[in-house]
């Protein structure tokens, strides 16, 4: 993959200065690189920023002026503070999209995560709603809401701003809806969206539709299997799509709606009697059921490498920052952050290997920034 055309300090040159100009001692596009550098070497908050800015001032001069120093830890905190989410974000993916490589049928998978401790008394636990392409391995954007149930509307706003034409998006049970349908089929993208009780009556009824088909009472199903065996364990998985749809009500109220799915998952531990779990799917793809076992299957691969990396790697949920647009904006630092330590390859190894690389070797670091 080719490095960004694009320099970070010539990026965030482009971003509006929200504080006033008594209060701009240093150069905005200064302490986001500083930031940035500091979090690609481990740095996790504002005193961690500060902290490594000034242990590292002599190298960061060599490309930075820092006519006035390194900003204190309470700067950075009031300029994330301010700064415009919106802007930042827009920095941020105008900056991926440029890494990106055209992939026939990308999963783009849809999913929140909370930021478990970025909550002041009274508020609600604010979550981050991102986009993670997954044979890229890199989060597209990323909005954040006021709680879990206010993932619906932010996702069509966070659909309207990716490039989506061609991919397969996947979707919760709490993102089935017929809007955000209707706004991925606008983006000429497919999606694959997981059915529950939140649709009562148009779950019941593909339920026994596909459960009818399972047990043999119906036709026109494609079916597809794997088996996983590891340390005395086994899981069966089958997939299920049926383009068989005459019999269902609501079919035109879901823009694009060609298929139902199901995914049975049967799971087996040791001498233990066998689990089995059934879930249930809305699809805009054709009859390829491969191509749904991708979609789903990669949805839920979004836990891995982002939500747990963010967790463990990051720092995510223990970090304080509540105030202002700061968790926000510490949340497309982080993203910011992890593609670019997933978009090098002249690395072997874990996610930590390359953050201790980046604060060890100073001409790593700068590879990484593509400077």
């Amino acid at each position: 993959m080719s490095k960004p055309s694009i320099q970070f300090r010539d990026l965030f040159t482009k971003l509006a200065d929200p504080r006033l100009d008594r209060h701009k001692l240093h150069p905005l596009h200064e302490i986001l690189t500083v930031a940035l550098c500091a979090m690609l070497a481990g740095a996790e908050n504002f005193n961690d920023f500060a902290r490594f800015g000034r242990d590292k001032e002599t190298w960061l001069k060599t490309f930075l002026p820092l006519v006035h120093g390194i900003p204190s830890h309470d700067t950075f905190n009031r300029v994330f503070q301010l700064l415009k989410p919106a802007a930042f974000l827009d920095c941020f993916m105008r900056w991926t999209q440029r890494l990106r490589r055209a992939v026939r049928q990308e999963i783009v998978a849809l999913d929140g995560k909370a930021l478990r401790h970025a909550l002041n008394t009274g508020q609600s636990l604010p979550y981050i709603v991102s986009a993670w392409a997954s044979s890229n391995r890199l989060v597209l954007g990323q909005l954040q809401v006021a709680d879990k149930s206010n993932e619906i509307t932010a996702l069509p706003l966070l659909l309207r701003q990716l490039e989506l034409a061609g991919c397969i998006v996947t979707v919760d049970a709490m993102g089935c809806q017929k809007k955000i349908a209707t706004e991925i089929k606008a983006a000429r993208a497919d999606y694959v969206m997981a059915l529950k009780g939140n649709h009562e009556h148009i779950h019941a009824a593909v339920k026994t539709f596909l459960d009818d088909a399972v047990a043999g009472r119906a036709t026109q199903v494609a079916s597809y299997q794997t088996v996983e065996q590891d340390h005395g364990r086994s899981e069966v998985r089958r997939w299920y799509l049926s383009d068989q749809l005459d019999w269902l009500a609501e079919r035109a109220e879901w823009a694009g709606l060609r298929t139902v799915g199901m995914v049975e998952s049967v799971r087996q531990v040791g001498n233990q009697p066998p689990t089995t779990e059934r879930r249930y799917f809305l699809a805009s793809i054709g009859k390829d059921v491969r191509a749904f076992a991708r979609a789903t299957r990669e949805h839920w691969g979004v836990e891995n490498p982002v939500h747990w990396i963010l967790d463990v790697h990051f720092g995510e949920d223990d970090s304080r920052a509540r105030t202002g647009h700061a968790p926000e904006n510490l949340a497309t630092l982080r993203r910011l952050t992890l593609n670019l330590l997933r978009q090098d390859k002249s690395q072997r190894g874990s996610l930590r290997g390359q953050r201790k690389s980046a604060g060890w070797n100073d001409n790593y670091l700068l590879q990484l920034l593509g400077f």
